[in-house]
C-alpha cells in the first residue's frame, strides 16, 4: 500500500494547482507512479491533474461521499497526491462541511501547506501558525513557501517561520509566466491547452529546483483503509457518451462505477457531427461548455437525427447541465444568439444574461432513470428562459433546505443543471 500527501493553502490563488501539477509532474518524470486526485466537485483542474500525472484523476468529496467511499477510492499502489479547494478549512455552507481538511482527515493524509508570501514577511508566522493551531489533530507535511521576491525575503520568512512545528519543504520565487489562460468556470480545458505539455514540464522544473521531494515522500502517510461501497448503478449495459470541447465533464469514479457493474462505455463527438453507437441503450450527455459551440451543434444534422431516432425507439438518454441544455429546443448564447438544439425536452436555456448558479444539492429522483438519492453540484451560469414538463428530481440545498423541483423528463429522455457526483451518503 502507497502512502499520499494532500495540497492545501490558506485560499484562493495562493498557486498551489500550480505547484500540485508541478509536483506530480517531477515525481512522474523521475519514474514514481502517482495517483492524482481533487478535493470537491470539479472537472477542469482534476482534467490538469490527469494530463500532469499521465493517468486518469479522481474527485474525492468529502461533503458527497461517505468516508468509506472516500477511503475505498483513496487505495492505490501508487504515490497519492490531492489537491485541496478553496481555502484548507472553506466547504459547503453553513458549516464548511466537506472542506479539504475534512478530507485530509477522514484518508489521515498530512497537508502540504502552500502559503502564498508575495506581500508578506513576518506575518507569515502568524498565518502558518494561526492555521496549524486551528485544528490540533490535522496533521502537517510541511510548508512550501511560494512566490518568494528574493534570496533576502526568503531569510526573513525563514526566520519567522522556524518556532514553527511544520518544516520548510522549499521556497519557490515568484513565476508568473507559468499561469494559465480562464474562462467563465475557471481554467480553459486541459484538452483545449495547446502549451499544456510545456507548462507542466516547466511547473515541474520549478519544483523540482525548490522543493526537497525527498521530504515530500519522507512525510507522506498511508490512507485508511476501507471496504468497497455502493457504486452508482449504471444508465445502461451500452452506454454512449458524448466527449468533446463541448461534452468533457465526467467523473472517473462514475464511469469506473459503470464499468466495475458490467456496462460497455463508448464515446462520440457531436462536434464532429457523430453519433452515438447504434447498439447502445443508454446516452449521456455530461456538463461542457455546448454555449462556446451553438453553431455548431445546431448543424449537426447526423447527431440530431440519431439522437431523435434513439428516443422515439425508448433509448434513455440524461444530459447534465450543458447535456441538459442541448437536449432542450432552444440555446441562446452570450452574443444573445438563439440557436435550435435537439428538442427533446421542452426547454429555453440562455447563457446572454449571465447569472452564477452555485452550491452542492441533495437530489431525491421523482421520474426518470435514478432510483437512489444522490450527491450532486451545481455551477452554471445559464438561465432558464422556460420549461414544461415532469420534473426529474426535488432538491434542497447543502443546508438541506427545499431547493424546489430540478430538471425535467420527457419519456425515456431527462435531464438537468446538476452534476450527479455520488449515491447520497446519508443512505442506508
Amino acid at each position: 500500500m502507497s502512502t499520499g500527501v494532500l495540497i492545501a493553502a490558506p485560499q484562493s490563488r495562493s498557486g498551489k494547482t500550480t505547484l500540485t501539477l508541478g509536483l506530480i509532474r517531477a515525481l512522474t518524470n523521475a519514474g514514481r507512479a502517482v495517483k492524482p486526485g481533487k478535493s470537491g466537485p470539479d472537472y477542469i483542474d482534476t482534467a490538469y491533474l490527469c494530463a500532469a500525472a499521465r493517468t486518469p484523476a479522481i474527485n474525492l468529496d468529502a461533503f458527497a461521499m461517505s468516508p468509506d467511499r472516500l477511503c475505498s477510492l483513496a487505495q492505490s499502489d501508487d504515490f497519492l497526491i490531492v489537491e485541496g479547494a478553496m481555502g484548507l478549512f472553506d466547504g459547503a455552507p453553513p458549516d464548511g462541511r466537506g472542506s479539504a481538511a475534512d478530507l485530509a482527515q477522514i484518508l489521515d493524509l498530512p497537508v502540504l501547506l502552500v502559503l502564498d508570501c508575495a506581500s508578506t514577511a513576518q506575518t507569515i508566522a502568524a498565518i502558518a501558525s494561526g492555521i496549524i493551531n486551528h485544528r490540533p489533530n490535522l496533521r502537517f507535511a510541511g510548508l512550501i513557501l511560494n512566490r518568494v521576491g528574493s534570496v533576502r525575503h526568503e531569510t526573513m520568512l525563514r526566520d519567522a517561520l522556524a518556532p514553527i512545528s511544520a518544516p520548510i519543504i522549499g521556497a519557490i520565487p515568484r513565476h508568473e509566466n507559468l499561469r494559465r489562460p480562464s474562462r467563465h468556470l475557471g481554467l480553459i480545458q486541459a484538452r483545449e491547452d495547446g502549451d499544456l505539455e510545456t507548462y507542466l514540464d516547466s511547473a515541474a522544473a520549478l519544483v523540482a529546483d525548490n522543493l526537497d521531494l525527498s521530504a515530500i515522500i519522507s512525510q507522506s502517510r498511508t490512507p485508511h483503509a476501507a471496504p468497497k461501497t455502493k457504486r452508482l448503478p449504471p444508465l445502461g449495459q451500452h452506454i454512449a457518451i458524448a466527449s468533446d470541447d463541448a461534452f468533457a465533464f465526467t467523473y472517473t469514479h462514475m464511469l469506473d462505477d459503470w464499468q466495475q457493474q458490467g456496462a460497455q462505455i463508448s464515446l462520440f463527438s457531436p462536434l464532429q457531427d457523430e453519433p452515438p453507437a447504434h447498439d447502445a441503450d443508454a446516452i449521456f450527455l455530461p456538463g461542457g461548455y455546448p454555449e462556446l459551440h451553438t453553431a455548431k451543434l445546431a448543424h449537426a444534422a447526423t447527431f440530431a437525427t440519431t439522437m431523435k431516432r434513439a428516443a422515439q425507439s425508448g433509448t434513455t438518454i440524461y444530459g447534465e447541465c450543458g447535456g441538459y441544455m442541448t437536449l432542450g429546443k432552444t440555446l441562446t448564447d452570450a452574443q444573445g444568439d438563439t440557436f435550435t438544439m435537439l428538442g427533446l425536452l421542452d426547454l429555453h436555456t440562455s447563457f446572454a444574461k449571465r447569472k452564477l448558479h452555485l452550491g452542492y444539492r441533495h437530489l431525491d429522483p421523482i421520474n426518470g432513470p435514478f432510483t437512489a438519492p444522490l450527491a450532486a453540484h451545481e455551477f452554471h451560469y445559464s438561465t432558464t428562459l422556460s420549461q414544461t414538463g415532469a420534473p426529474l428530481f426535488s432538491a434542497r440545498d447543502a443546508a438541506g433546505i427545499e431547493f424546489g423541483t430540478m430538471g425535467l423528463v420527457s419519456g425515456s429522455v431527462s435531464g438537468s443543471f446538476a452534476h450527479i457526483i455520488d449515491i447520497r451518503s446519508d443512505t442506508p
